[in-house]
């Protein structure tokens, strides 16, 4: 009986927390959305990424950036399962879905601004606090980021490094399309939100370090090991009070696996202790994902 209440309540808990996700998935996609044509589409001002891609597609096509934003997105969802997870590629899917229904819904909406420096700075703390928002609820709005979250593996780059690289490109095909006052206008932005993200989910390309104490460290651990593909280190610990042995497991996640990582560990004990850091830089060692299969 007691198993089965548990079993009950366990679901209970699982469902709130999807709710709760989605919830924060949809606001998060709905102030990007909002930014976009608040604020920068009307004039001519782009984001980096697939996002920027999108506007200047959509402007020389004269098609719907709706059908842009979704479309040109659906690849790297794909690369985001495999890399990632299913969790993390599922909410990306749901956010980008959102935020393309948000964008048609906003399509026919007076500008908030016509002045390109209150567009300027105003658009960007939208998407800034947007993708903010939907990164912290295990997701993503932009493509370019999970390549990013790739590549930063196998390279000696930084993930805001490879995303500054592809985002010259982009704004700088802004400059052909709308002019080049407006492609500095979308630095700025650029500048703008990804300062905001940083404000949102403190630091945007830092690694996390993490410390678990349990005594279920063994079964904590191989999951981490098979769901995240993550290597890591047993360590020997003392209680101060009590002077029992204790295992302390510490291991090193991107940002974008941290909610994954707190939901293994809860699913095995929830009054696990669980200390979580961030790592501006990490070099050697085995911090490259495995492959799972």
């Amino acid at each position: 009986m007691q198993a089965a209440a548990n079993l009950k309540q366990h679901r209970r808990t699982r469902k709130g927390q999807i709710f709760k996700r989605l919830v924060f998935l949809t606001l998060g996609a709905v102030l990007f959305a909002l930014g976009l044509k608040g604020f920068l589409v009307p004039n001519q001002i782009i984001d980096g990424g697939i996002v920027g891609i999108s506007i200047i597609s959509s402007t020389l096509t004269d098609t719907t950036l709706a059908l842009w934003l979704f479309f040109l997105n659906i690849p790297f969802i794909f690369f985001g399962y495999k890399q990632i997870g299913k969790t993390f590629a599922l909410s990306t899917l749901y956010a980008i879905f959102a935020m393309a229904v948000a964008t048609k819904l906003f399509e026919g909406m007076v500008p908030m601004s016509t002045d390109s420096l209150l567009a300027t700075v105003f658009g960007g703390l939208l998407l800034g606090i947007g993708v903010g928002i939907v990164i912290r609820s295990s997701g993503s709005l932009d493509g370019t980021e999970i390549l990013a979250v790739s590549f930063s593996r196998s390279t000696p780059f930084s993930v805001g490094e490879i995303v500054m690289f592809f985002n010259v490109f982009i704004l700088g095909a802004a400059g052909f399309v709308f002019g080049w006052d407006r492609a500095m206008y979308s630095l700025i932005t650029y500048f703008i939100a990804f300062k905001t993200i940083d404000v949102v989910i403190d630091g945007l390309d830092q690694s996390k370090s993490v410390w678990i104490i349990s005594e279920n460290y063994e079964e904590i651990g191989s999951a981490i090991m098979d769901r995240l593909g993550r290597s890591l280190t047993y360590l020997d610990g003392e209680g101060a009070f009590t002077g029992e042995g204790k295992k302390v497991i510490f291991c090193v996640i991107s940002r974008l696996e941290e909610t994954k990582l707190k939901e293994i560990v809860t699913d095995f004990d929830k009054e696990a202790f669980i200390a979580i850091g961030n790592i501006h830089d990490v070099h050697g060692g085995r911090f490259k994902k495995k492959d799972i299969h």
